[in-house]
C-alpha cells in the first residue's frame, strides 16, 4: 500500500472533524499514544479503540502508524481492509485485501474478506470464487459458508444458497443470532430480497424441525412483503404448515402492520417476538 493512498483513504473530511469536536473524541484524545515511541501492539490496539468508538478514519492512521512501526503485516491489512469497508471505499479495501492474498495465498481470512469486497461491489460470481478460496483453506468457518450462502442468493441460486446455509448453521446452530467473527459478515439486500431471504431461512429453519426459528423468520419474511402462505406451498416441509394457526396469525398481523394497522393476535401465544436484525 502506497504512502499515496494511505493519506486519500484517511484525508480529514467533514464528518470526521465533527466528530473530533464530540465529548467522547475529546476524552480519547489526550489519552493517544505517540506513534513514534510506542509499540506496535499498542498503535494497533489504539486503532482498534478507536474503529469499535466510531473514529474509523482515526482508526486507519494508527493502523497504519503500527504497520511502520512494524507490526504484523498481514493482519494489519485486514483490518485497514475492512475499516475502509465499513467507510464504503470499496476500491481502497479491495487493495488492501488482494496484498493480504498476496502475500499469504493461503490466508483464508483475507480471501474471505476480499470476497466480502467483491460481494459489496455487486461482483457475486468473483465474491463466490474468492469464498469458495476461503472455504478450501478453512472448511469449519460458519461464517465463510454463511457468506458464500449470501453470494449464491443474490446469483438467484436457492439451492445451493440453502446448501451453505445449513453447513453453516450445522457449523454453529447460533450463526443467525451474531455476528461472525472471523473476516466480515456482508449482507446488504434490498428490502424486498431481505424478505425473500428471510423465507429462505424459515424454509432451512423447517427442514431441521426447529419450529421456533420457522416462525421468526416466516415473520420477518411476511412484515417484509414477501407473500409466504403462497411460496410455502410449493416446499413439501412448509407445505403442512400454511394453515398453521400461527402461521395465519403472524401473516395476517403482518398484512396489519404493513398498512399501519395495530391487530390483536387471535392465537394463544401470540406471534414469536422479532430477533435481531440478520447479518450473515
Amino acid at each position: 500500500m502506497t504512502s499515496q493512498t494511505l493519506e486519500t483513504a484517511t484525508a480529514p473530511d467533514a464528518a470526521r472533524d465533527l466528530r473530533h469536536q464530540s465529548a467522547d473524541w475529546l476524552a480519547i484524545e489526550p489519552h493517544l499514544p505517540d506513534p513514534a515511541t510506542a509499540s506496535p501492539q499498542r498503535l494497533e490496539l489504539t486503532g482498534d479503540v478507536l474503529r469499535a468508538r466510531r473514529f474509523p478514519e482515526d482508526a486507519l492512521v494508527y493502523y497504519g502508524y503500527a504497520l511502520r512501526r512494524g507490526g504484523p503485516q498481514q493482519d494489519l491489512l485486514i483490518r485497514m481492509g475492512v475499516t475502509e469497508l465499513d467507510l464504503r471505499h470499496i476500491g481502497v479495501a479491495k487493495v488492501y485485501f488482494q496484498q493480504v492474498v498476496r502475500l499469504q495465498k493461503k490466508n483464508a481470512q483475507g480471501w474471505n474478506n476480499l470476497g466480502a469486497a467483491e460481494y459489496v461491489d455487486g461482483r457475486y460470481g468473483t465474491a463466490i470464487a474468492d469464498y469458495g478460496k476461503a472455504i478450501k483453506l478453512d472448511k469449519k468457518s460458519a461464517i465463510y459458508h454463511s457468506n458464500l450462502g449470501t453470494a449464491y442468493f443474490e446469483e438467484k441460486n436457492f439451492e445451493k444458497a440453502r446448501q451453505q446455509f445449513d453447513i453453516a448453521l450445522t457449523l454453529d446452530p447460533e450463526m443467525m443470532e451474531h455476528h461472525g467473527s472471523s473476516g466480515i459478515a456482508a449482507h446488504m439486500l434490498s428490502p424486498s430480497d431481505h424478505a425473500h431471504y428471510c423465507f429462505e431461512i424459515a424454509r432451512l429453519y423447517a427442514h431441521r424441525g426447529d419450529e421456533e426459528n420457522m416462525l421468526r423468520y416466516l415473520t420477518l419474511s411476511s412484515e417484509g412483503g414477501f407473500d409466504v402462505t403462497s411460496a410455502m406451498g410449493s416446499d413439501e416441509v412448509l407445505a403442512k404448515y400454511r394453515k398453521d394457526p400461527r402461521v395465519i396469525s403472524l401473516v395476517r398481523n403482518a398484512r396489519a402492520m404493513r398498512s399501519g394497522k395495530i391487530v390483536i393476535a387471535d392465537v394463544q401465544g401470540g406471534v414469536p417476538s422479532m430477533p435481531p436484525e440478520v447479518h450473515n
